[in-house]
């Protein structure tokens, strides 16, 4: 097993998209999968190393990437040293970066007889299962797309509205992040960039368009984004599969740190609909 961590890939916003390669090398071209993180998310959140391998152990090429504007570092990539940089993100910078990474990938020589550039699969976990479903409407090289716990619209979430009064006048508003205990910020210019953007960050519209296999997967105890969403994203594609994962929460029963060898039992059914979808 082939695995590459913290590759500096090149993005347009000044600051590198940190990324991971897991994949055979053995000079056959296997479909490629690309994971999107979520809101207060990174690269090596949990359990997603282990699902990594799970999936190069398949036969996939398998990529994963910390947005660039995420709160991590080309030397810290986990959690978030980086706050002005958190406070700075948006997600068109999400959408460009994942773009720079497709474009990385189609590109780049070291790969190039391991990767089936016919068969690109973006995989997003919550805020970047939004991101996933936006940018596979865009992108003509991605033929699936998966979400897990995924948003359904990102004009109603509190890190997009909430408190405009104070945050314009502030120019800055903070969340406090639950685990690291950080007051991590948002600048007003997520919602100015929101608000300029909001026909093409329309998530519904994107998914109407969709003409390729999209698989929807969440858990019926998620209390962070409502199985509705997951819901709503099935109603609106005519070529999708909705998939509920029982006793399931957001994070499908996975933590951070996550210490044990194997994937939650939620997560590990997680990985068998992905496997056997892209099959």
């Amino acid at each position: 097993m082939k695995v590459i961590q913290n590759i500096l890939v090149p993005g347009k916003h000044k600051k590198p998209i940190v990324t991971d390669v897991f994949y055979k090398e053995n000079k056959t071209p296997k479909k490629v999968v690309i994971f999107c993180h979520g809101y207060k998310g990174f690269k090596d959140w949990g359990a997603w190393n282990i699902m990594a391998n799970a999936f190069a152990k398949a036969d996939f090429f398998f990529i994963k990437f910390n947005f660039s504007h995420n709160g991590g570092t080309a030397e810290q990539p986990i959690d978030f040293p980086d706050l002005e940089a958190f406070g700075n993100n948006n997600y068109t910078k999400e959408l460009d970066d994942l773009e720079s990474v497709l474009d990385w990938v189609s590109s780049e020589e070291n790969f190039k007889n391991d990767v089936d550039l016919n068969h690109i699969t973006l995989i997003g976990h919550s805020r970047g299962g939004g991101i996933v479903l936006l940018k596979a409407n865009e992108d003509s090289r991605i033929k699936k797309v998966i979400t897990l716990a995924a948003v359904s619209d990102f004009g109603s979430r509190s890190s997009t509205v909430g408190d405009l009064e104070n945050w314009r006048k502030n120019g800055v508003k903070y969340v406090v992040n639950g685990r690291t205990k950080q007051n991590m910020p948002h600048f007003y210019q997520f919602y100015t960039n929101f608000k300029e953007n909001e026909n093409r960050l329309f998530i519904e519209n994107s998914v109407k368009n969709l003409k390729i296999p999209l698989l929807i997967i969440h858990g019926d105890n998620d209390t962070s984004i409502s199985l509705d969403e997951g819901k709503k994203i099935d109603s609106w594609c005519s070529n999708s599969k909705l998939e509920i994962i029982e006793n399931a929460d957001h994070v499908f029963n996975v933590s951070h740190p996550w210490l044990q060898e194997s994937l939650s039992k939620e997560l590990e059914e997680v990985k068998n609909l992905c496997i056997h979808f892209l099959d």
